[in-house]
């Protein structure tokens, strides 16, 4: 039986990362999902190899529960002797703006995305762990969605709504051997920030600079691992000293 980890939004940023620490610090076949950027997911992919990892890519819209079911049926079909371990919802975009001036439609892509993405994913899988009594499923926030941050209400209510759904879950499924955690990154140097005024933003930052996406990944590692299984509710914050 191949174990497997899947982590949704795993072609690009934190998601690569964490992907990449997989593929050296664990035995879990990589299932690396992405949306539309099947090159970026097929360069996560050969890196995960290159460390002496497994793992191949998988397209769905994490907020279309249509086509999440029908595409890890599919594969689930496709792969009789594998079984979904770990699960790292990492999916998530942002739509920034004042709220005032902000669309529904940016409003709703950004909560589904987040929010729907980890209900459509980790629902699919969650019985599965439960029947087996073994799982772990880390929950990517964000700092946003802890203290809130201005121009970001559609992400800090999405991620903040991901916190309470992480701490909920914890408790359902902590008998089965199941461990439910967030990890709540602050400034993270990726494409998502790149457009951020890094230089001023720095100033707010007790340590002095952005984080790296391999220090994410770190503690994402860890969550996965035999080791925090005691660990589990958990929102554990990544932001240089920014909030805490």
């Amino acid at each position: 039986m191949t174990k497997c980890i899947l982590v949704t939004g795993g072609s690009r940023g934190i998601g690569r990362a964490i992907c990449e620490k997989l593929a050296t610090d664990t035995q879990y076949h990589i299932i690396i999902n992405y949306q539309s950027n099947e090159k970026a997911a097929l360069e996560t992919l050969q890196k995960v190899k290159d460390l002496g990892g497994a793992g191949e890519i998988l397209k769905f819209d994490v907020a279309n529960v249509d086509e999440v079911k029908n595409a890890l049926t599919e594969w689930e079909l496709q792969n009789p002797n594998t079984i979904v371990e770990a699960i790292v919802n990492n999916a998530g975009i942002t739509r920034d703006s004042l709220f005032m001036w902000m669309s529904y439609q940016d409003w709703d892509k950004v909560i589904k995305t987040s929010l729907d993405g980890f209900f459509n994913v980790t629902n699919f899988f969650i019985q599965k762990m439960l029947r087996n009594r073994y799982g772990r499923i880390v929950n990517i926030a964000s700092v946003s969605g802890v203290k809130g941050t201005a121009g970001q209400t559609n992400y800090s209510a999405a991620k903040g709504a991901l916190v309470a759904a992480t701490k909920a879950l914890a408790q359902e499924v902590a008998k089965r051997n199941i461990t439910v955690n967030a990890v709540a990154p602050g400034f993270i140097r990726t494409d998502m920030t790149s457009e951020l005024d890094e230089k001023e933003l720095v100033k707010l930052i007790p340590s002095g600079r952005f984080g790296e996406a391999e220090e994410v990944a770190d503690l994402v590692s860890f969550l996965i691992s035999p080791k925090s299984g005691y660990i589990t509710g958990e929102v554990i914050n990544i932001n240089g000293g920014i909030y805490s």
